[in-house]
C-alpha cells in the first residue's frame, strides 16, 4: 500500500508549497523588506487542499475496492489503514446494501429464467459467512478488517450464534427455494459448529436446506477453493446439476466444477484464499 502513502505525501507537499509560492509573490510585487516567516495562507486554501486530499483519498480507496471485488489485488491480508473510514462507511451506509440488493436481484432473475427438469436435482449453492449471514457486529469490533484475521476470536463469535441475516440473501434464498432448487449451504466453518450454524440459520430466517456441508477433520488446512471444488465435485458425482452458486469470496466461486452462473457478493473487509 505504499502508493497510498506517497500519493498522501505528495499531496501534503503541494499544500505547502503552494503556501510558501503565495508568500513569495506577495512579497516580490509590494517590495517589502525580509521579514519573519510567518505563513499566512489564502483563504481556504487549506480547506480547499484538506477536500481535495480526502477525495484523492477516497478515490484511491474506491479503486483498491473495485481491484478487490474483481479479485486484482489477491492474495491480501488487511484492508489498507488508509481506507479505513472508507471501508467503515460503506459497509454501514448505502452503498454495501444497495450493492448486495443488485446482486440478490439479478441472481434471483436468472433463478426464474432456468427451466427446472423436475428431478430433484436441479441445485443451488449458498456460502454462509457474509452471504447468508453477516459478521459485521464483529468486524465493527475489529476495524472492519484493518487487524489481522484472528481465528480464536472470531470463533468466539461464530459461538455466539448472533449473526444477522443479510437481507437481500435471505429474499434470494426463498425465491429459489420455492422455484423448487435443492439448497446446498456449503461454508468454511468447523463441523465442531455444527448445532450453533444450524441455531444461527433457524434463527436468522434460514430454515431449510438439504444439505449443510461444514469443513471434517480431513479438510482442515485446505485452502477454501480446493475444499470447496471438492464438494461441487461431489454433487455432481451424485447427479445434481449446480445452477447457481452465490458467495463473498472469489474461492466459494471458482475452481471445478463450475456452476452455470456465479454471484460474487461484496466483501472489502477480507479475502479467503
Amino acid at each position: 500500500m505504499g502508493l497510498f502513502r506517497i500519493v498522501l505525501l505528495f499531496s501534503l507537499c503541494s499544500l505547502i508549497s503552494r503556501a510558501f509560492s503565495h508568500e513569495t509573490v506577495n512579497a516580490h510585487n509590494n517590495h517589502i523588506l525580509p521579514r519573519p516567516l510567518i505563513l499566512k495562507y489564502p483563504d481556504n486554501l487549506i480547506e480547499t487542499q484538506l477536500n481535495q486530499l480526502n477525495e484523492e483519498v477516497k478515490l484511491q480507496c474506491t479503486t483498491w475496492r473495485f481491484a478487490v471485488e474483481a479479485n486484482n489485488l489477491n492474495p491480501w491480508k488487511t484492508i489498507p489503514r488508509e481506507c479505513l473510514e472508507y471501508v467503515r462507511d460503506y459497509m454501514m451506509g448505502r452503498g454495501y446494501g444497495l450493492d448486495l440488493e443488485r446482486v440478490s436481484n439479478e441472481a434471483g432473475v436468472y433463478a426464474k429464467s432456468v427451466e427446472l427438469r423436475g428431478d430433484g436435482k436441479d441445485a443451488w449453492i449458498f456460502d454462509i459467512d457474509e452471504t447468508l449471514l453477516s459478521n459485521l457486529p464483529y468486524y465493527q469490533e475489529h476495524g472492519y478488517g484493518l487487524e489481522i484475521f484472528d481465528p480464536v476470536e472470531f470463533d468466539k463469535w461464530v459461538e455466539k450464534a448472533m449473526s444477522p441475516a443479510i437481507e437481500a440473501s435471505l429474499k434470494l434464498y426463498e425465491e429459489v427455494l420455492g422455484l423448487g432448487f435443492k439448497i446446498f449451504l456449503l461454508t468454511g466453518r468447523s463441523e465442531k459448529q455444527r448445532s450453533i450454524t444450524v441455531d444461527n440459520l433457524i434463527n436468522a430466517g434460514v430454515r431449510y436446506w438439504d444439505k449443510l456441508i461444514l469443513r471434517s477433520s480431513d479438510d482442515h488446512g485446505k485452502l477454501a477453493i480446493i475444499y470447496k471444488s471438492e464438494k461441487r465435485n461431489e454433487m455432481v458425482q451424485e447427479g445434481y446439476r449446480i445452477l447457481g452458486n452465490s458467495g463473498d469470496q472469489w474461492s466459494d466461486l471458482l475452481g471445478s466444477p463450475m456452476p452455470s452462473r456465479s454471484f460474487k457478493l461484496p466483501n472489502p473487509m477480507y479475502y479467503i484464499p
